[in-house]
């Protein structure tokens, strides 16, 4: 009857443990907060562990020197930067309770330990034909005079 009765004991403590280290893992991927500067310096990006764009600081002339289509792009590259970042700071938050091995920021990416020729999006089969992009209202369309 000791024998179960340390077992569990053991087992609860195991337990206890992972949930504690499962905190400190949230914790500090509550905390991630990555920020990235375009090479211009005039556009700054700040994303959370999870890639939400939390901050961004446009500077005062940036609209001189940007045209808007331009401008968005910036913003683009330095989120994506930001995110980069943060993906980074995340993998090393949930590296410690991983199995050995694993690469963090891969799982992170849903990506995990899947093949290139799985990571590939399947082709969409050849349905019947789509009569989606058709229009059937205009002079000269499929079955219309």
């Amino acid at each position: 009857m000791a024998d179960h009765r340390a077992q569990v004991e053991d087992l609860l403590a195991d337990y206890r443990r992972g949930r504690e280290q499962l905190a400190e893992v949230h914790h500090a991927l509550a905390a991630i907060s990555e920020s990235a500067t375009s090479p211009c310096g005039l556009v700054t990006a700040t994303v959370s562990a999870q890639g939400a764009l939390t901050a961004l600081v446009l500077r005062e002339n940036v609209y001189r020197v940007y045209r808007p289509a331009e401008l968005a792009a910036v913003i683009v590259r330095t989120t994506a930067a930001a995110d980069a970042l943060a993906a980074r700071a995340a993998g090393h938050a949930v590296a410690p309770v991983l199995p050995s091995g694993t690469d963090p920021e891969a799982l992170l990416r849903g990506t995990a330990d899947l093949t290139a020729a799985e990571l590939v999006p399947p082709r969409p089969q050849a349905d019947e034909e789509s009569f989606e992009n058709m229009t059937w209202l205009e002079p000269g369309a499929p079955g219309r005079p």
